[in-house]
C-alpha cells in the first residue's frame, strides 16, 4: 500500500493504482473533468500508476498545465481525423502555423481539395473518436528509430529536429495506429477532447478550442477583429520561409553550418527594413504628431522607439521621445489589487488629464515643462525639461495604453499614428508543435529582469499570469485599431536567449511552485542549439533583454 497526500488528506491506496481511477474517486468535486495530475511536483498523466507515497494534486482545464494538455491532445485528434478522412497519400504536410483568436490556425499542405464539405467530415470523424474513447497511447524509442520512423512518415521536419536531440529515447504518441511526437503530456483517451470547432479560413481553417476560463465552451471565431494581426503572423510564417527557417530542426542546421551570422544579418535587415517602411508612412503625412507605440511585456517596444526615430531623423523630421510612464499617479494615489500591492497595469494609475493637457498644449505649440516619474520615491518630479514642438518635431510616445483613445481622448485622431509591436514568434518546433509567443517573451522577461532588476527566474514566472491577465484586458482589445504592426520576433533569438536563461531555471528550488514551469521551459529550450551572441548587431531588439544595447534601454 502507498500513502497518496491529496489536499492535505491522506489515504492508502494499492501499489499499482491508476491515477485515473484516483481521479474518478474525486471527479465530483470538481466542475471540469480533471486532466492531468502532478505527483510531488512533476506532471504524470493519468494512466500513470502510483508506486511510491506521494502527495498529489489534480489539475483540469483551469489550470495552464490542464489547458495546454487539453489543446495539444485536441491537435492530435484533429491530425488523426484529417489523415484519415483526406489520405495520407494526398497529404504533403499539415501544419499548425500559429494561434489566433483563441484558436490555432492551420494549413494543409498537398493534394487533396481543402473544402467546407472536408473540414465537416474531419469534424464528423473527430466527434466518432470522441465517442470511441480510443486510448492515446505512448510509448518509448531509440532516438535514430524514430528519426527513421518520422522519415518514412514523411515528418521531415521532426526528422531534423532530432537529429540535434541529445536525449537517447523520444515518447511518441498514437491514436488507433495514427504515431507522432508531441512537446508534452496527453489527455488519457479521445473521450476527454469533447469540445471543439473548425472553420474555414483563408488558404486552411481555424481549429477553435476551450480556454482556462471556461473549459467547456468553444470561443467564437470573431474574424473581422484578427485580420490585421492574421496578416501579420502571415507575413511572419513567408519571412520564415524566405529565410528557409521556419522550425527548430532547420535552425539547427543553419547553426552546426557555421551560417548563423548571415542569418542574424538577414534577420535584422528585414526588420529594418520594416521600421524604414513605417517611418517613411509617417513622414508621408506631416499632420501626424504623435506616434502611439503599444504592446505586451517585453516585446521589445523600447528598442523599436529608438529605431523608429533614427529612421524618422532619416525622413527629415525630429522625433522626441515620451514615456507614458512618466504621468503615472504619485504611488500613495495608485489604485491597489485585491492583495493590496499597487496596480501598474490599469489606466487609472496614470495622471489622463495631465497627459492630454500637456499634448494638447504641445500641439498648438505651447511650451511645456515634462514631467519625469521616479520610481524610487513613488512621485512625479519636473526638473526644468522643457519642450515646444516645431514644423518637423514629433512625438514618439510609448506605453501599454497607446492605443486605447481613453489616453489620449483630446487629441485629434489625424495627429495620431499607432504601432502594435508585438514579438509573433515564427518558429515552430515541427509542423505540429508550435512556439507560444508568450514562451518567447517570458524568457525575454525572465533575462532581461535577472540583468537589470536583480530579479530572479522563480519571481518572474510567479508574476507572469498577473502580467498576461493585465494585457488580456488593456492591450489586446485595442491591437485591431493600429494603423501598422511591428513583428519584433527574431528567428534566431531562443538559441541565444537560453545560454542566459538556462542557469536562470536551473536556479529555482524543486520544492517551489515554479519549478514545474521552470521544467518545462528547460525541456523547450533543450531543443535549440545554443548561439553566442557576439555577433548581434548593438540596435537589435534582442539587445534589449541580453545587454549590449547602444541605446539607453
Amino acid at each position: 500500500m502507498a500513502i497518496v497526500t491529496i489536499d492535505g488528506t491522506k489515504r492508502e491506496y494499492p501499489i499499482g493504482t491508476t491515477y485515473q481511477d484516483i481521479a474518478k474517486e474525486y471527479q465530483p468535486q470538481y466542475d471540469d473533468e480533471i486532466l492531468l495530475v502532478g505527483i510531488n511536483g512533476k506532471l504524470r498523466e493519468l494512466h500513470k500508476t502510483v508506486q511510491f507515497d506521494c502527495s498529489l494534486h489534480f489539475f483540469t482545464g483551469r489550470d495552464q498545465p490542464g489547458i495546454q494538455t487539453y489543446h495539444r491532445s485536441a491537435i492530435f485528434l484533429m491530425l488523426k481525423a484529417y489523415y484519415d478522412v483526406a489520405g495520407s497519400e494526398n497529404i504533403e504536410k499539415v501544419t499548425v502555423d500559429f494561434s489566433l483568436g483563441k484558436g490555432y490556425y492551420i494549413q494543409p499542405h498537398g493534394t487533396a481539395p481543402l473544402t467546407e464539405e472536408l473540414l465537416n467530415r474531419v469534424m464528423a470523424r473527430m466527434r466518432e473518436y470522441v465517442d470511441q474513447k480510443i486510448p492515446i497511447m505512448k510509448r518509448s524509442v531509440n532516438t535514430d528509430d524514430a528519426i527513421e520512423l518520422f522519415h518514412k512518415h514523411r515528418m521531415y521536419d521532426k526528422e531534423r529536429l532530432f537529429r540535434y536531440r541529445r536525449v537517447s529515447r523520444v515518447n511518441l504518441y498514437s491514436i488507433g495506429g495514427f504515431e507522432d511526437y508531441f512537446y508534452g503530456y496527453m489527455v488519457q483517451n479521445t473521450g476527454y477532447i469533447r469540445y471543439f470547432n473548425i472553420i474555414p479560413y483563408d488558404e486552411g481553417f481555424m481549429l477553435m478550442l476551450p480556454q482556462k476560463e471556461n473549459p467547456q465552451e468553444v470561443p467564437v471565431f470573431e474574424a473581422e477583429k484578427k485580420q490585421k494581426l492574421y496578416q501579420v503572423l502571415k507575413e511572419s510564417v513567408k519571412w520564415g520561409e524566405r529565410l528557409k527557417v521556419s522550425h527548430v530542426g532547420a535552425l539547427n542546421e543553419v547553426i552546426a553550418a557555421g551560417d548563423i551570422n548571415e542569418l542574424i544579418l538577414i534577420q535584422e535587415a528585414l526588420q529594418e527594413k520594416k521600421i524604414a517602411e513605417i517611418a517613411a508612412r509617417i513622414g508621408a503625412d506631416r499632420s501626424k504628431k504623435f506616434v502611439m507605440i503599444a504592446g505586451p511585456s517585453s516585446s521589445g517596444k523600447t528598442t523599436f522607439s529608438h529605431r523608429l526615430s533614427v529612421q524618422l531623423k532619416a525622413q527629415g523630421m525630429i522625433p522626441h521621445p515620451i514615456a507614458v510612464d512618466d504621468y503615472f499617479v504619485n504611488r500613495i494615489n495608485s489604485p491597489k489589487n485585491p492583495d493590496g500591492s499597487y496596480n501598474y497595469e490599469v489606466l487609472e494609475c496614470l495622471d489622463i488629464d495631465q497627459f492630454n493637457k500637456d499634448m494638447t498644449a504641445l500641439l498648438a505649440g505651447e511650451t511645456v515643462e515634462m514631467p519625469r516619474y521616479q520610481f524610487k520615491t513613488g512621485e512625479r518630479e519636473y526638473r526644468g525639461d522643457y519642450l515646444k514642438l516645431g514644423k518637423d518635431d514629433i512625438l514618439v510616445i510609448e506605453g501599454i495604453h497607446c492605443l486605447n483613445d481613453r489616453l489620449s481622448y483630446s487629441l485629434p485622431k489625424e495627429s495620431k499614428f499607432r504601432v502594435y509591436v508585438s514579438a509573433l514568434t515564427q518558429l515552430n518546433i515541427d509542423e505540429h508543435n508550435r512556439i507560444p509567443t508568450t514562451d518567447c517573451r517570458l524568457i525575454r522577461r525572465m533575462v532581461r529582469d535577472a540583468r537589470t532588476r536583480g530579479a530572479s527566474a522563480q519571481d518572474t514566472i510567479r508574476m507572469w499570469p498577473t502580467v498576461r491577465e493585465g494585457e488580456e484586458a488593456y492591450i489586446f482589445p485595442f491591437q485591431e485599431s493600429a494603423d501598422m504592426m511591428f513583428n519584433s520576433a527574431t528567428v534566431y533569438e531562443l538559441s541565444v536567449l537560453k545560454q542566459y536563461a538556462e542557469p536562470l531555471l536551473f536556479g529555482i528550488p524543486r520544492e517551489s511552485p515554479e519549478y514545474m514551469e521552470a521544467k518545462r521551459l528547460l525541456k523547450f529550450l533543450d531543443y535549440f542549439l545554443g548561439v553566442n551572441s557576439e555577433d548581434i548587431p548593438r540596435n537589435s531588439i534582442v539587445r534589449e533583454f541580453i545587454g549590449g544595447s547602444c541605446f539607453k534601454v
